[in-house]
This record gives structure tokens, C-alpha cells and sequence, in this order.
């Protein structure tokens, strides 16, 4: 009788999340990798084209080149935001009381700003006639640079400014991580000579790398599928330098009405994200020596 109403309740409490579960997310991703076979619109059915949408991907100058933006943009941002939110995290604990809090609370805000307001700050902040951010950048260069409408500086600009944005929740979860090291640790290596930066690779850096980990993975996930920052800022341009690859998808299935193609380069990116988020969670598991 009590196994039967243990297992009523684990019912009632987990099966509204499996219901929507399926629903929202088995179903559409099944649904998707089918329709990545055919050659539907949007909304319609289309004839079966096997493996062709696939083979196709391999001679689309515009899809090879939104790869290559994603990575460049994965590499301007994953480990720079990882170590820069470490760093800061390392900083705001070595405040106490109300400054540590005021600290903590001016580098989280960005991260609860929406996409809109973030790209409305920026927009006026690096504007070339009055923008406050051109001030440092005329003493290094010795102009103005219109960020967004120049190929060499528009994806490093977009970089910066994610990093700006949603730095604050690594920042948190580095926190969390330092607060859960003894302070005892670091007592009796001082104790026994140890100065800071060996304090900090044989003993923080050591005891932080499962939460390094995890940040990492969830960065890189977060990159692969940037698309908010980039539409909104430079919409892919100039002259497709920072076109990425839910772009394409967008461009192929909203603007195009080519649901099943655009359905192709989604199960792509689905399977390279879900590929390359195990292998570097599996092979980040073993702490650094």
C-alpha cells in the first residue's frame, strides 16, 4: 500500500513534467530531423529528398561561412568570459558588507537587461559622432570607428559587448564556488609558506575546475546559438562578416519559406551542440594537477 502511494505520488509530481517534456521538446525535434528530409515550406508538407538538403549544406558558401562566424565568435567569447568571470568573482570576495554588495550588483545587472535595451545602450555608447566609448578608442587609434559597419571590428565588438552582458551570471556561479573552499585550506598554506598565486594553483584553481567546467560548457553552448545580439546590432552585415548559423536558419525558414532545408541546418547545429557540449564536459571532468 505505501510503495503504491509513493509511486502515485512520484506520478503526479514528475508527470506533468514528462507530459510537457514530450510535447515541447521530444515532439518538435523529432518533427524537425523528419522535416530536414523533405523539401517543405514553412508550413505545408513537402516531397521526401532524402540525404539531398544534407549533401547540399557541403557546397553552401553562405552556410560555410556562418560556420565559420560561429566559431570565431565561440573563441572571441567562451574563455574570455570563463576567466574574466573568475577573476571578477575572485575580486568581489576579497570586499566585505555594503561595497561587496554594490559590487556584485553592478556587474549582475547587465544580465537582467533584455537583448533591446542592451543593443539600444551600446548603439548610443559606440556612436561615432557622440559616443562616450569612441573617446578611448580616437586616443588608441587616433579616429573614430564605426564599429558595427566595419568587417574587422563588427564581430570582436559584438564579442565585447555579449561578454559585458552576461558576465554577471558566470561572476555568481564562480562565487558560489569559491565560498564552498575552507578558508581553513588556505590558513595552513600560508602556515607552511605558501604564497598567493601558489595558494591559488595548487588549491583554488584545483578545487574551482568543476564549476570552471560547468561554466565553460554552458558558454559554449550559449555562443553556438548566438543570434539576438547579432541581428539586432549589424543583422548579419557588413557584407556578411558576422552572419551566423541561426541566422541562416532564420533567413532559410522565415524569409525564404524553406522550412525542410532550414530544418537540415537546425538538426546540424542540434547534433554539433549537443557533440561538442559532452565532449568538452567529459574531457574537462579531470581536475587540473
Amino acid at each position: 500500500m505505501r510503495k503504491r502511494q509513493q509511486t502515485g505520488a512520484a506520478v503526479v509530481f514528475v508527470g506533468p513534467f514528462v507530459v510537457a517534456y514530450l510535447v515541447l521538446f521530444v515532439y518538435p525535434t523529432l518533427k524537425m530531423v523528419v522535416l530536414s528530409f523533405t523539401n517543405a515550406p514553412l508550413i505545408g508538407e513537402g516531397k521526401w529528398v532524402g540525404w539531398s538538403n544534407y549533401l547540399r549544406l557541403a557546397h553552401d558558401n553562405l552556410f560555410l561561412q556562418s560556420v565559420g562566424h560561429t566559431i570565431y565568435f565561440v573563441v572571441l567569447t567562451v574563455i574570455p568570459t570563463t576567466l574574466l568571470g573568475l577573476v571578477i568573482a575572485m575580486m568581489v570576495l576579497r570586499l566585505r558588507g555594503l561595497l561587496q554588495s554594490l559590487v556584485l550588483a553592478a556587474f549582475f545587472l547587465p544580465y537582467i537587461l533584455p537583448v533591446t535595451v542592451v543593443y539600444r545602450i551600446w548603439e548610443w555608447m559606440i556612436d561615432p559622432q557622440f559616443g562616450i566609448a569612441q573617446l578611448p578608442i580616437r586616443l588608441l587609434l587616433g579616429h573614430s570607428v564605426a564599429m558595427w559597419s566595419d568587417p574587422l571590428w563588427a564581430m570582436p565588438s559584438i564579442a565585447f559587448i555579449t561578454i559585458w552582458w552576461t558576465n554577471g551570471f558566470n561572476v555568481l556561479l564562480f562565487i558560489a564556488g569559491l565560498k564552498n573552499i575552507s578558508q581553513d585550506v588556505h590558513d595552513a598554506a600560508s602556515l607552511d609558506g605558501a604564497h598567493r598565486w601558489a595558494r591559488f594553483r595548487y588549491i583554488t584553481w584545483p578545487l574551482i575546475w568543476p564549476v570552471t567546467a560547468l561554466v565553460l560548457t554552458i558558454q559554449l553552448i550559449l555562443q553556438l546559438k548566438i543570434f539576438d545580439q547579432v541581428y539586432l546590432m549589424t543583422v548579419g552585415g557588413p557584407f556578411n562578416s558576422t552572419y551566423v548559423v541561426v541566422q541562416y536558419i532564420y533567413k532559410q525558414a522565415f524569409q525564404s519559406n524553406h522550412g525542410g532545408y532550414g530544418a537540415t541546418v537546425a538538426v546540424v547545429l542540434f547534433v554539433a551542440i549537443a557533440a561538442l557540449s559532452v565532449l568538452q564536459f567529459q574531457a574537462l571532468r579531470v581536475r587540473p594537477s
